[in-house]
């Protein structure tokens, strides 16, 4: 009995202790800061924010709140007594950061920063103070730059193959590069080189050399490491840009064969013409000591068949020479290939277009006409175009053409050139798209495309006004390059030809005008803009041909 009188006694008072402990917690100004855990990811130019909230929820109005870098002294953002504290705030952010209290009720507010910048990335603390009670928290913010690119060239020729360059720029934190074929295998990377602007954003470059005619497509990818986005681009390099066994090398070493072996024969025979004198002046000294036994007659009989054996070696060295000069000339006709000299067929000209007196230049008649008050109706309605007088049905063709427009060109200014099919509709409107057997590129309204009956624009870094023709029948390819800086611009492929296909050009608009290059040099010669004036020679240096590009031309 005394037991539960003690029990009865001591279970108020424990109680009592408990109501008391809990009531001095609720009368405490003890909290705890919370912050994001995981990283906060932000976009370079754009806005974020960094939260902070307390536990338990109270008001923080009265509170002192900062956030701040690596020292409490440098403060991306103050608050005291209701009341922004800018001069103790860093100058990088005065103007771009603010506190966003629309929850300060309870606890929670966050610091916006405005137009984020790579010298953002990295390390905060939020701190909160309330009376003599502080506590902090810690967050980071990921600032990520997804730049332009990439964008690959063909810069030379390496080793047998062909040296590509992937260029990205403007990228935060750097970006992760990688080749791959066009099965998806990843192709590591030549070399490699970074720098960092003034702005800390990276430029990456990436070099690969292709060696491989297999690889005719390969992809540039950039991934940002963080954030996981990526941008890839894609080259298609035709066959004759792969660099072939060079013909004077393959020529000098056919040429070094055969006069091997005429060498060899030349020793041969002046060996034997050596034996045959000594045989001549064995069978002399034979015929003075048997001429007194078997006469005269006998002696000279051996001498005359010593002089038929020595005719009939000299023959067999001047065969020789004739089949040796015979076989390096055949070689040398069937190692050197022309290119194309692509000329325009006047029977297939749009009555609205002008064609040069070497028929190797077009333009508009909108170019020369004064009088014109603008398109018609019907115009507006119609594609001028013309085609090439070459016709091809087998085999690999390449050529170039230079684009002009003019600058006064309205929104009806286009040009398209490529390939067609010798049958093709060419009257009023029509739509170049390989679906009616047009394969092209074509300029509008500022910006290079792929015409289909949905027209697809290509993000190319410039127009180019000197753009390359590949076809390649066999493949089924067309592939269409800028030759000023190398760069790929587009390519069909898996082409199933048939019947007769022919050069395509198009244009429209004042100032609009198309030049072929001559055949004869590429990379050199174009004809000059004029439609009625001799041919002007232009040099590589004249047009902004890099150097480098010249090698790359096919022979």
């Amino acid at each position: 009995e005394k037991m539960v009188g003690s029990l009865d006694f001591s279970l108020p008072r424990d109680l009592f202790s408990i109501l008391l402990l809990q009531v001095s917690i609720w009368g405490s100004d003890s909290f705890t800061v919370l912050a994001p855990s995981e990283p906060i990811v932000a976009l370079l130019g754009a806005d974020t924010a960094l939260p902070c909230r307390v536990a338990p929820a109270m008001s923080a109005e009265d509170m002192e709140l900062r956030w701040f870098r690596s020292r409490f002294a440098d403060a991306v953002y103050a608050y005291e007594n209701r009341v922004e504290q800018t001069e103790q705030q860093l100058v990088d952010f005065r103007g771009r950061a603010e506190l966003v209290k629309d929850h300060i009720a309870e606890g929670r507010v966050a610091v916006r920063i405005r137009s984020v910048r790579v010298s953002d990335n990295g390390m905060y603390t939020c701190f909160f103070k309330k009376g003599n009670d502080f506590e902090e928290a810690t967050l980071e913010l990921k600032v990520i730059g997804l730049g332009s690119g990439p964008r690959i060239f063909m810069v030379d020729t390496e080793d047998g193959g062909i040296r590509l360059k992937c260029t990205g720029k403007r990228w935060f934190p750097q970006p992760e590069v990688q080749w791959k074929d066009v099965t998806g295998e990843k192709i590591p990377s030549l070399s490699e080189d970074k720098t960092q602007d003034d702005d800390g954003l990276f430029q990456i470059e990436a070099f690969l050399v292709v060696r491989d005619s297999s690889w005719r497509e390969v992809s540039c990818t950039m991934k940002n490491p963080f954030f996981g986005q990526e941008q890839v681009e894609t080259i298609f390099i035709p066959e004759p840009f792969f660099p072939r066994t060079s013909p004077w090398k393959v020529a000098f070493s056919l040429t070094f064969l055969l006069l091997g072996i005429f060498i060899g024969a030349v020793v041969f025979l002046t060996w034997k013409e050596q034996q045959g004198r000594k045989r001549v002046q064995e069978a002399q000294k034979e015929k003075e000591k048997e001429s007194q036994a078997k006469g005269k007659t006998e002696g000279d009989l051996a001498f005359s068949e010593l002089l038929e054996k020595e005719l009939d070696w000299r023959k067999v060295a001047a065969q020789c020479k004739r089949t040796m000069a015979l076989a390096s000339e055949s070689f040398q006709k069937k190692v050197f290939v022309p290119a194309v000299a692509v000329t325009l067929d006047p029977d297939t000209a749009h009555t609205k277009l002008i064609l040069s007196e070497g028929r190797t230049h077009v333009s508009s008649k909108e170019n020369v006409s004064q009088n014109h008050d603008g398109p018609t109706q019907q115009e507006q309605e119609s594609i001028f175009s013309v085609l090439g007088q070459n016709c091809f049905t087998a085999g690999r063709h390449y050529w170039e053409a230079e684009v002009k427009v003019g600058t006064a060109g309205g929104p009806g200014t286009r040009w398209a050139l490529g390939v067609c099919s010798d049958t093709v509709k060419r009257e009023g409107w029509f739509v170049e798209s390989p679906e009616k057997n047009f394969w092209v590129v074509a300029y509008k309204k500022e910006e290079i495309g792929v015409l289909t009956f949905q027209s697809e624009p290509l993000s190319l870094g410039q127009c180019p006004d000197r753009i390359g023709v590949f076809l390649d029948w066999e493949a089924g390819d067309v592939s269409f390059y800028n030759m000023v800086d190398g760069s790929h611009i587009y390519s069909f492929t898996g082409i199933q030809f048939c019947g007769i296909l022919r050069p395509y050009f198009s244009l429209q608009g004042p100032g609009t005008s198309v030049a072929i290059c001559p055949a004869s040099d590429h990379t050199e010669n174009c004809p000059d803009s004029s439609p009625k004036t001799s041919v002007t020679h232009l040099r590589s240096s004249d047009m902004g041909v890099p150097q480098e590009a010249n090698s790359l031309l096919p022979p």
